[in-house]
């Protein structure tokens, strides 16, 4: 079951205005990619982005974007909003990371657990002129590699509750709990009724039950 983050009407902005953001923040404003995606992500505005608020995805530019952040972490800007024509590293990176975002409804926050900004800036000179296809799947693949367990298991774990804890309190039988985290049943095949039983349990969505990189 493939659900996408928000409205496919926001992606071409949200796409623009997160590439903008990082362009600007570090070709004009001087931040490392690393110091102001860790802002992005720590200043809630990333989550925003994530639920698809069209406040932030349409009724900002990503100068503007920039300037939320940095005021989020106690910083100022005092420079003017120019943005350029030419398409940098890191306006790729931030155009490519929207477009995984929405794509596969996995956090920001998520993806960098797994993947660091400077790793997928290094992807800009094979990835760049190829089909986004292509960096959905090496993504997929790195994300995969990072993260061996399901995302049951990881929300469960982050609970800080056993695999009989969330079956007693969800009402989902604990063989299927197991059998989910174990791989050997396919959650995105799942009744919706027992992944939502689940979901209100670990204090998550439904989709961030859904495998998308490590079903």
């Amino acid at each position: 079951m493939e659900i996408r983050a928000y409205s496919r009407d926001y992606l071409e902005l949200a796409q623009k205005n997160m590439g903008d953001m990082l362009d600007y923040a570090v070709n004009t404003l001087d931040y490392s990619i690393k110091e102001i995606w860790s802002m992005f992500i720590g200043s809630g505005i990333s989550s925003q982005i994530e639920i698809g608020n069209s406040k932030y995805i349409a009724g900002m530019t990503g100068c503007e974007l920039v300037d939320s952040i940095l005021k989020r972490s106690g910083l100022e800007n005092l420079k003017e909003h120019v943005m350029y024509l030419d398409k940098t590293p890191e306006y790729w990176c931030g155009w490519a990371l929207a477009y995984y975002q929405w794509y596969r409804n996995v956090s920001f926050g998520r993806i960098n657990e797994a993947i660091p900004i400077d790793v997928i800036k290094n992807m800009y000179f094979t990835m760049h002129e190829a089909d986004i296809s292509r960096f959905v799947t090496a993504m997929d693949e790195k994300m995969k590699e990072f993260f061996k367990e399901t995302n049951l298991k990881y929300y469960r774990e982050i609970r800080g509750i056993s695999q009989s804890e969330l079956a007693k309190e969800s009402g989902v039988s604990l063989r299927m709990v197991q059998m989910l985290e174990q791989k050997k049943r396919n959650i995105n095949k799942t009744g919706f009724e027992y992944v939502l039983s689940m979901a209100k349990v670990l204090g998550c969505r439904v989709e961030d039950l859904y495998e998308s990189y490590n079903a």
